[in-house]
């Protein structure tokens, strides 16, 4: 029997299989090592400018489904209209964005968005006695000149007709009680500022018609805007009344898209000192009459909107 030759066996060094393996790993199709992607499946994610995610997310979310029963406890607070950065903001940090060729780790929102939009939201959380989640802290997120991280700017056409579209408000006693806004001013503009990512707008008091927490002082003061596209618009010279909201925390007067700019008339004033007189006083007679009533020292906890809708209806300012 004649046996075929015997082929020399091969004898790898360690050192070699790794690097064989790196090498295997590195020329590997990108489309199987991005296998991880998924399509988004959330629907108020869909209409983000990507269209694939990475599970788990960045709250540790290990699939879409746990995702969006999560994310649906905010449709409420995007339905006030608080920030126009909020939607991108929760999607970014819910779904985030997964990109086959970049990096492994999805890819987390920028600072900065994340602080508009707690700036515009936080607020109006409050009002419901709610704050900004912890879980969505904006201390941990990268800053967008120091490391990776994405931003509506960076990937949204910023001359798109429907990007910068400012909501009209329309200034009556129904929308004052609603919104129930933290100060109220007549002031003249000097200048808006929309350098960098924390747009302003200077102005100089005139008059304080209303101020919570935030000292109001009757001189030149910042007033911050919630995102870049400027809402409410402010022209520079102008004198106006203004509807807005504070951050305690940060002791800002703050500008979103359900404050009230409205050029300043001088009858303006008179209602809207009418105006806020009555839902106070709306308050504080509720209050008497419910007490007087149990006849015990009782504690609500009232809303104006409860309130001023048990004394008369909604009037034009």
């Amino acid at each position: 029997v004649v046996l075929p030759p015997r082929r020399p066996s091969v004898m790898l060094s360690p050192g070699l299989c790794v690097s064989l393996l790196a090498v295997s790993c590195a020329l590997w199709p990108a489309a199987v090592r991005a296998a991880s992607c998924e399509p988004v499946r959330i629907p108020l994610c869909r209409s983000m400018p990507w269209n694939m995610t990475k599970m788990p997310n960045h709250l540790h979310h290990s699939t879409q489904d746990n995702a969006v029963l999560a994310i649906e406890q905010f449709e409420g607070l995007l339905g006030t209209h608080c920030s126009p950065d909020l939607l991108f903001f929760l999607c970014a940090m819910y779904a985030p964005i997964c990109t086959i060729d970049f990096q492994h780790e999805p890819i987390k929102p920028c600072k900065a968005v994340c602080e508009r939009a707690k700036y515009g939201c936080e607020p109006v959380m409050k009002r419901y006695n709610h704050s900004w989640p912890d879980s969505l802290a904006c201390s941990e997120l990268p800053l967008y000149d120091r490391g990776v991280c994405i931003s509506p700017e960076a990937i949204v056409k910023a001359e798109g007709p429907d990007r910068c579209r400012c909501k009209a408000v329309r200034m009556c006693m129904k929308t004052y009680v609603k919104n129930n806004y933290n100060y109220v001013i007549r002031a003249r503009v000097r200048e808006v500022r929309n350098r960098g990512l924390e747009p302003t707008a200077v102005v100089d008091v005139k008059e304080v018609l209303k101020s919570s927490l935030v000292n109001i002082p009757k001189e030149t003061l910042t007033l911050y805007y919630s995102s870049s596209c400027l809402c409410p618009p402010l022209t520079p010279g102008d004198e106006y009344l203004i509807m807005g909201y504070e951050n305690e925390e940060t002791s800002r007067l703050l500008l979103i898209d359900t404050s009230i700019a409205q050029k300043w008339k001088d009858k303006m004033g008179r209602k809207v000192k009418v105006c806020i007189s009555l839902t106070l006083t709306g308050v504080s007679l509720l209050i008497s009459s419910l007490a007087l009533l149990f006849s015990a020292p009782v504690t609500f906890f009232l809303t104006v909107d409860s309130c001023f809708n048990a004394i008369r209806s909604p009037a034009p300012l």
